[in-house]
């Protein structure tokens, strides 16, 4: 057996509307079809990959979590504008730290206390030749 590759990523929120202004309208990720499970919810697109997002009781306390995100566990996105995204953080008055290892990357929490990590994609901001 050898694992192919990833699928998707499931966050549980507490209420999908302001999570989706959160990552559809803050992070510009794309909204996806999602079929009728039962409960509230939303899929989005990023990178070719998927994030679920759960509307359903919070079994995991959001308070007591590390201050600054890189220590405790999150998920890591790469853009092709860290300046950009950053700016789009604080029009949102959205909190971030930046990375503490000197690389190109910050740490913010979503609505729901979920961690997230933005890394600048050095290829990406390589121009063609």
């Amino acid at each position: 057996m050898r694992i192919s590759g990833l699928h998707h990523v499931s966050i549980v929120v507490a209420d999908t509307a302001r999570s989706l202004a959160f990552y559809r309208d803050v992070l510009g990720l794309r909204s996806v079809a999602r079929p009728d499970l039962g409960y509230p919810g939303a899929w989005l697109e990023v990178g070719g990959r998927q994030i679920h997002l759960l509307e359903l009781p919070n079994p995991d306390p959001v308070e007591g979590r590390p201050p600054h995100v890189g220590r405790d566990r999150h998920m890591a996105f790469l853009v092709d504008d860290l300046t950009a995204c950053t700016a789009r953080l604080e029009c949102a008055g959205r909190p971030y730290t930046r990375s503490r290892s000197g690389r190109a990357a910050l740490f913010c929490r979503d609505p729901d206390g979920n961690g997230i990590e933005i890394i600048q994609d050095e290829a990406a901001s390589i121009p063609d030749p």
